[in-house]
């Protein structure tokens, strides 16, 4: 009969490259068969309190610490992970204040169902095709990728749930963004009123994001979605405003940052005299009203953002808001293969930074 106690610790052997203790080990240095063991662990309410308090003392005393939890999740089809995949690198997921917005979103949506966070840099075009492939997770969120991202070929591949913000709307990806068309025409009329030589800050045009001035670009030549549609939201405005597209400069920069609105209208206001700065991001927009200065409290200068940040209230820039959080946790959740209203509103919030 064997001795179903838990073996002394104390003489376990202490050399570290011996074999690792397994389920099976547990199972019979306590007595018990490995059904038993995997129960004791995983499903406690199908073992007694006393064979559970057995089997726990002699895994501890074994050094066994539990079913590996991968190799659990294959088996039940499930991981209870779920992966973020940037087309950025991954600082920018903590420095960007409207991805912090967007994170926190999506981190609410998972502690409702317990669900951890993988997050995957997609900075460079094709780099991050296996990391997405190869991932653990039960499905995907993209921030606003590019057309034709191999990256979301791959996810969409997997067969899992994937969902992007703000587009490419590829067959088998869900998206959750705004009209951002006819919210870009929406803010750039106020921005426009009275204006006569506007300029456009705008986000990168594709993956290169390349620093450059181009008058009046073509939006549907532009790879990132978000940054075509808002231009197609501008263009429609200006000429409703009597203005020339072909003749308003687009700066366009490597990304939604302070630095680079501070940085178009040092290198270029000089040269382009603007009356109203178009802006695709709140941190662009007050970049430029740091250089701006006085110019923007006289009605000089009109300038308009997006996203609606605290900052941008407190700046009284006109912007469009909508809930990035919100959208977060949508995508969030038909990423885990929820059903959910992919619904995003939005609206302009009119301030001083533009003439009334």
């Amino acid at each position: 009969m064997s001795d179903s106690r838990p073996p002394d610790p104390g003489t376990a052997p202490s050399d570290p490259r011996r074999r690792a203790t397994t389920m099976a080990d547990v199972a019979a240095a306590a007595g018990v068969s490995v059904m038993t063991v995997s129960y004791a662990f995983g499903r406690p309410d199908r073992v007694s309190d006393e064979t559970r308090q057995r089997v726990l003392a002699t895994a501890d005393a074994l050094g066994y610490s539990g079913p590996h939890r991968g190799a659990q999740s294959l088996r039940r089809g499930r991981t209870n992970d779920l992966a973020v995949v940037l087309t950025e690198t991954l600082a920018f997921a903590f420095d960007d204040p409207h991805a912090r917005r967007f994170f926190s979103g999506i981190a609410d949506a998972c502690l409702d169902t317990d669900t951890g966070l993988v997050l995957l840099p997609n900075a460079r075009d094709g780099v991050a095709v296996h990391r997405v492939r190869d991932a653990a997770v039960d499905g995907y969120v993209f921030w606003t990728t590019v057309t034709g991202d191999p990256a979301l070929a791959a996810a969409v591949a997997t067969g899992r749930p994937v969902c992007v913000q703000g587009g490419p709307a590829d067959a088998g990806a869900a998206v959750v963004t705004i009209d951002d068309t006819a919210a870009a025409e929406s803010v750039a009329r106020e921005g426009l009123r009275g204006a006569r030589r506007p300029m456009i800050l705008s986000f990168p045009a594709d993956r290169g994001r390349r620093r450059e001035v181009v008058h009046g670009p073509d939006p549907d030549r532009v790879a990132f979605p978000v940054t075509r549609h808002r231009l197609r939201g501008y263009r429609a405005a200006a000429r409703a405003a009597g203005l020339s597209w072909a003749d308003i400069p687009v700066v366009f920069g490597a990304g939604s940052f302070r630095a680079e609105g501070r940085r178009a209208l040092t290198e270029y206001r000089d040269v382009h005299a603007p009356d109203a700065v178009l802006a695709m991001s709140d941190e662009l927009a007050l970049g430029a009203m740091v250089e701006l200065g006085p110019d923007v409290a006289s009605g000089a200068v009109s300038v308009v953002g997006w996203d609606d940040s605290t900052e941008a209230a407190d700046a009284g820039l006109t912007t469009v808001a909508q809930s990035l959080h919100e959208q977060g946790r949508i995508a969030a959740r038909i990423a885990l293969g929820s059903e959910v209203d992919t619904t995003a509103h939005w609206t302009v919030v009119t301030r001083t930074s533009t003439r009334s």
